[in-house]
């Protein structure tokens, strides 16, 4: 179908409504997540947008679909994947995550346990700049805290996911944090103090909703054995990340030394070792294609009009100064959920957010931040987000299961919009505009 650079292709965005009707509608109808693998629904949509915009070759199309797969962010983060499965795998055979559990358990009260694992996870999250690697490093300790005290799987790694993105939108080093300033042309420091505002009643609402919910009913005894050798690779992972060292290091610094302690503690032989962290990868294969799938498609979609269908009907619906800052909010929401990547949302808005902000009056601290905090509150919510992936992965469960407990991005879109209501309230007007560069 011919597109247009005024409207776009509304059709293009057909292979994502029907990922959505396999994989939602059919979960709807049966009640069960797992009456079709995600993988299958994004390989079918995949398929089926392939056959569309027959004025391209078939050959041409998966060249296009190939190159959205390869994106080296996607690369990236299939390799973060598997060397969390394989550093899950190893810390687990040598008795880590069960030390970590058991030290937890006996300094924490069982009603404080997933407050605990939010509160962690928002600082290991902003000292990181990534929810992603946030998420592989601690969902394991989540999975093991759940287990042992027959807390709901899905309600820990909720709390995992929602201290995870936490830092996402605030943290200075954060991908997502300086693809907004940046696109806005904003100060990093007034980017910061506007959203962390915006956002610290959400994350005071969400440590008083886990310290209320049930957090298991088995009880915990005291005493438990735990080995503090065995936890010194999580320890040395955590504080290398908040470092700033790159996460691809990181991980493979932590299956090395889990190794090192698994062979001087007799865990398992040199062997055995490779066999343990082969499986870990093996266990996180599935995750990788996925977010390959799913870049490929959008890829598609974006070539044939779909995402410019999107940007341009949100603009035409912009009226007002306040319903400029809400179409930059639907806008990015939009982006994400197509293609759910925050940071890709954000580069691909991003400018037309520019536009629109300059032209509505809206200050560069301001669009950068709800540029930044919708695509974290989409991202927390979509069961096909990288860290939605990653957690359930590694917990062998739907990623669906676990989007009613990460209550820390709802809770921010709804603060995103009261702010929104009522930061641009009245008429348009003039605003000096921020244009030094990020820090």
């Amino acid at each position: 179908m011919k597109k247009t650079n005024i409207a776009g292709n509304p059709y293009a965005l057909l292979p994502f409504v029907v990922f959505i009707l396999l994989y939602l509608g059919t979960a709807a109808i049966t009640g069960d997540f797992r009456s079709i693998p995600v993988i299958v629904a994004i390989l079918i949509a995949s398929l089926f947008a392939l056959t569309m915009n027959r004025q391209e070759s078939f050959a041409k199309k998966v060249e296009i679909f190939c190159k959205g797969g390869g994106n080296s962010n996607i690369i990236l983060m299939a390799l973060i994947f598997i060397l969390a499965g394989a550093f899950a795998s190893v810390a687990k055979a040598t008795g880590a995550v069960d030390s970590i559990v058991n030290l937890g358990t006996s300094l924490l009260p069982a009603n404080l346990l997933m407050v605990g694992l939010f509160v962690i996870s928002c600082f290991i999250s902003i000292s990181m700049g990534t929810s992603t690697g946030t998420t592989v490093a601690i969902a394991p300790i989540a999975i093991g805290i759940a287990e042992s005290t027959g807390t709901n799987l899905s309600l820990a790694l909720g709390a995992v996911i929602s201290g995870s993105m936490f830092g996402d939108n605030l943290s200075m080093i954060s991908d997502t944090t300086i693809a907004a300033v940046r696109t806005q042309k904003a100060n990093m420091k007034d980017k910061f103090k506007t959203n962390f505002l915006i956002v610290l009643p959400a994350a005071i609402i969400t440590a008083i909703i886990f310290a209320f919910i049930p957090a298991g009913t088995t009880t915990i005894s005291d005493g438990q054995p735990y080995s503090l050798i065995t936890i010194l690779p999580y320890l040395a992972v955590l504080i290398i990340a908040v470092l700033g060292v790159n996460v691809l290091i990181v991980l493979i610094g932590g299956i090395v030394f889990s190794g090192i302690i698994g062979l001087m503690n007799g865990s398992f032989g040199f062997f055995e070792y490779l066999g343990i962290a082969g499986d870990g990868i093996m266990g996180m294969e599935n995750l990788a294609m996925i977010a390959i799938l799913i870049s490929g498609m959008v890829e598609i979609i974006k070539h044939n009009g779909g995402i410019e269908f999107l940007l341009n009907y949100i603009v035409s619906k912009i009226k007002s100064r306040r319903g400029a800052a809400f179409g930059i909010a639907g806008l990015v929401s939009a982006v994400d959920v197509s293609t759910g990547n925050n940071t890709v949302a954000i580069l691909m808005s991003g400018p037309l957010a520019k536009d629109i902000s300059t032209k509505y009056d809206i200050q560069p601290r301001h669009s950068a931040s709800i540029l930044d905090l919708f695509s974290c509150c989409m991202q927390g919510l979509i069961p096909y987000g990288g860290q939605m992936l990653a957690a359930a992965g590694l917990a062998s469960i739907t990623p669906a299961s676990i989007v009613p407990f990460t209550f820390y991005p709802m809770l921010i879109g709804i603060s995103g919009i009261i702010a929104i209501l009522v930061l641009f309230r009245g008429p348009k007007h003039s605003t000096p505009q921020v244009n030094q560069k990020a820090q």
